[in-house]
């Protein structure tokens, strides 16, 4: 049985100001594993209802527990830093590689997030293989899911599209909506 293709689209590389490249540069800089805090128990208490719950439902995807949490500590480390919602990367990441950590799409995107490749040489060290690896995928498509949302002065929709390279064409953002409400 072979896996099901990623669905990344063929996104385009764009034209960046200077300093939007350096600030998603310095977005994805820090190496340090997600350290999560709270400020206060009500917080803590939040996450940790999420995490068993968002555990509990993808286990079936991820079924190591081990790795599971990991990843779900990383997707809501990853997100809450860019200013996402985690389960909107969640069904992001549904749609783009079914939680499919070495996922490459026909137009050569990897890992959860489908990152293309040449965002390493435009904020990046220009390590390609870096995209396999959990924290570096995660980061790196946070960071790039929030730039398009601030250029398309939040338009969620419109910067899933660009997003995915599919841009003006519905069935993407509606996937990953649809997949999001199914995370929240």
């Amino acid at each position: 049985m072979t896996a099901p293709a990623a669905q990344a689209g063929n996104q385009k590389e764009e034209a960046l100001a200077d300093s939007v490249r350096v600030a998603l540069a310095n977005s994805i800089k820090d190496a340090t594993p997600p350290r999560i805090t709270f400020r206060n128990d009500a917080e803590r208490l939040r996450y940790e209802g999420w995490l068993a719950q968002m555990s509990a439902r993808l286990k079936r995807k991820l079924p190591d527990e081990q790795t599971r949490h990991e990843f779900l500590a990383t997707v809501w480390y990853e997100s809450r830093r860019a200013g996402l919602e985690p389960g909107m990367v969640l069904g992001l990441i549904q749609v783009e590689s079914a939680y499919r950590k070495y996922a490459v799409s026909l137009v050569g995107a990897r890992g959860y997030m489908q990152v293309m490749p040449f965002w390493t040489n435009v904020i990046g060290d220009r390590d390609r293989s870096a995209l396999f690896n959990m924290q570096t995928n995660l980061r790196y498509g946070c960071a790039i899911l929030r730039m398009y949302i601030d250029m398309e002065g939040g338009n969620l929709y419109l910067a899933l599209g660009r997003y995915n390279g599919s841009r003006g064409r519905p069935q993407y953002p509606n996937a990953v909506l649809t997949a999001w409400n199914n995370w929240k």
